[in-house]
């Protein structure tokens, strides 16, 4: 515990950590609330399902408590990683709210209803704040997990997790049919784009803290 506290005190009494660690917030923040806005206009203006190669020829299963408690679970270890490895927090928080703006524009563009034969799933409490299930393309639970893994990617065991995370998550989705099979695959593609512009707009932070890894195995 002492190790971590000494952490939090060098990277606290660092101004240009401190000032991207709220900036890191700010733009969490920002996300959220713009996520919220564009599933309500997604929801308002859903049109019509469409057919879909992998949903038509199965049939939905019940997938309730892995969509809704997967997540939570999910973040709840990176809430552990990001507490034990503070020069994390940044580039990490950045990354995902970067994610979270450029799916809502996304949503916004592209909002066809849902299938029509899919799992009840209860979007309550802070998953129905996130999400009203009308927000299809493209697939979150699908992408953030992925996008963890490009994050973390030089941490093999962390890859692997969230790697196998992200398949879950897309097996899930597709199963309960609670996302057309273009969400889930493009997840992917997209995710990988929007590492890249994180990597680009976050380069110093990105820097940062790899040149901190080498140094803690030094």
């Amino acid at each position: 515990m002492n190790k971590i506290k000494q952490k939090y005190i060098t990277h606290f009494s660092n101004k240009d950590y401190l000032l991207s660690f709220l900036y890191s917030g700010l733009m969490i923040a920002g996300s959220v609330v713009i996520t919220f806005y564009a599933n309500l206009y997604a929801t308002e203006k859903a049109s019509n399902s469409v057919t879909d190669i992998v949903l038509d020829n199965t049939k939905a299963y019940d997938v309730d408590w892995l969509f809704v408690y997967g997540p939570i679970l999910l973040w709840s270890f990176v809430f552990f990683i990001l507490f034990n490895n503070p020069n994390r927090i940044p580039f990490t928080l950045k990354s995902v709210g970067l994610f979270a703006i450029i799916r809502s524009i996304f949503t916004i563009l592209t909002h066809i209803a849902p299938f029509p034969i899919r799992t009840d799933v209860s979007l309550s409490g802070l998953m129905g704040y996130f999400t009203t299930g009308k927000d299809l393309f493209f697939s979150g639970h699908t992408g953030l997990p992925f996008l963890l893994a490009l994050i973390f990617w030089d941490r093999k065991y962390l890859r692997y997790i969230f790697i196998t995370a992200s398949l879950m998550f897309a097996a899930v989705v597709l199963l309960g049919h609670l996302h057309y099979s273009i969400d889930v695959l493009s997840a992917f593609f997209i995710t990988y784009t929007i590492y890249q512009m994180a990597e680009r707009f976050f380069d110093k932070d990105k820097h940062s803290h790899l040149l901190q890894n080498q140094s803690q195995k030094q």
